[in-house]
C-alpha cells in the first residue's frame, strides 16, 4: 500500500511538470518504474495505459483553458500513434538484459535534453499562421516511437520543435502536445499488448499511476500561466540523468570510483545549470520577457 502511495505521488508529480512544461511524465514515471527493478517493456506499457487517462484529462483541461489547437492536434496525433504502435512493438521483442540500458541510455539522453534546453532559454521569434504537415507527420512520427521505446519522449520531441517553429504561442503548444498524447498513449498501449499480453502487468501500479496524474492534471492546466518553465525543466531535466545514470553505470559493471566521479560531475553540471537560470531569472527586468523566460502559457 505505501508503495502505490509513493507510486501516486510520483504519478501526480509526473503529471504535474508534464502539464506544465509539456514534456516529462513518461521520462519521470518511466524512470521511476525502472529504477524499482521493472523491466523497461512492462515499465513503458504501464506508463503507457496510464497516460490514456491523464492525457484524457490533460487535453479536456487544457480546451477548458483555451490552449489546445485542435488543427495541429489532427496533423500530428495520427502519425504519433503510428509511431507509438512501432516502438511498443519494437520493445516488446527485445530482451529485457538488452532492452534495459537501451531505455536507460535514451531517458538519461532525453533528460539531459530537456536539462539543456532550458538552460539556453532561446528567444523564438514568433510567425504567423500552423504548423504544417510537412514538419508534423515526421515530427509525430518521431516523438510516437521514441516515446514508447524510451517509455517516454513524446513531449522533449515535439514540444521544442513547436515552439521553435513559432506558430503556435507556448501556451497552445503545451496543450495541443498533451492533448496529442492521448491517441499516442493509446496507441503505444494497444502495440505492447499485442506485444506482451497482460503477463506481469500490474494493474494497481497503472490505477496509482493514473489517479496521481489524473488530480496533477487540471492543476497544472491552470497554474500553466504562472509557473517558470526554465527553472521547472532544469530540475526535472538533471534529476531523470542521476538516476538512470545509475543503469548505465550499472550496465558496464563499473568501479566504485566511476560511479562516484560520474555523480560528482552530473551533480555539478546540474547545479551549475539550476544556478543559471535562477540568475538569469533575478536579473530579468520584469518588463522583459522571452518565449522561453517567460511563463509558459503567457500570451505574446
Amino acid at each position: 500500500m505505501t508503495a502505490l502511495l509513493f507510486i501516486a505521488m510520483a504519478g501526480f508529480g509526473a503529471q504535474f511538470v508534464d502539464g506544465s512544461l509539456g514534456m516529462g511524465y513518461g521520462v519521470t514515471s518511466s524512470t521511476l518504474l525502472i529504477a524499482l527493478g521493472f523491466s523497461p517493456a512492462l515499465a513503458s506499457a504501464s506508463v503507457q495505459m496510464a497516460k490514456i487517462g491523464t492525457a484524457a484529462v490533460s487535453g479536456v483541461a487544457h480546451h477548458r483553458f483555451g490552449n489546445v489547437d485542435w488543427s495541429t492536434v489532427r496533423r500530428i496525433a495520427i502519425p504519433g500513434a503510428i509511431g507509438s504502435f512501432a516502438g511498443a512493438t519494437f520493445l516488446s521483442s527485445i530482451s529485457t538484459a538488452v532492452a534495459r540500458p537501451v531505455a536507460g541510455g535514451l531517458l538519461f539522453v532525453l533528460g539531459a535534453y530537456v536539462m539543456v534546453r532550458f538552460v539556453r532559454g532561446r528567444v523564438v521569434v514568433r510567425r504567423g499562421g500552423r504548423p504544417g504537415r510537412r514538419l508534423l507527420v515526421p515530427l509525430g512520427l518521431t516523438g510516437g516511437f521514441v516515446d514508447a521505446t524510451g517509455g517516454g519522449g513524446w513531449g522533449p520531441v515535439t514540444t521544442p520543435a513547436l515552439l521553435a517553429d513559432g506558430r503556435l504561442d507556448p501556451r497552445r503548444v503545451i496543450g495541443t502536445v498533451s492533448t496529442a498524447e492521448f491517441l499516442v498513449a493509446l496507441s503505444a498501449t494497444a502495440g505492447f499488448l499485442l506485444g506482451l499480453g497482460i503477463a506481469g502487468l500490474d494493474l494497481g501500479i497503472v490505477a496509482a499511476l493514473l489517479l496521481g496524474g489524473a488530480i496533477a492534471a487540471p492543476i497544472a492546466a491552470a497554474v500553466v500561466r504562472h509557473l517558470n518553465p526554465r527553472i521547472l525543466g532544469v530540475v526535472v531535466g538533471g534529476a531523470i540523468c542521476l538516476i538512470n545514470a545509475r543503469i548505465l553505470l550499472a550496465a558496464v559493471d563499473a568501479a566504485p570510483l566511476v560511479w562516484w566521479v560520474s555523480y560528482a560531475i552530473l551533480a555539478s553540471a546540474w547545479l551549475t545549470a539550476l544556478a543559471v537560470v535562477i540568475r538569469a531569472r533575478l536579473r530579468q527586468p520584469a518588463s522583459v520577457t522571452s518565449t522561453d523566460d517567460a511563463p509558459v502559457g503567457s500570451r505574446s
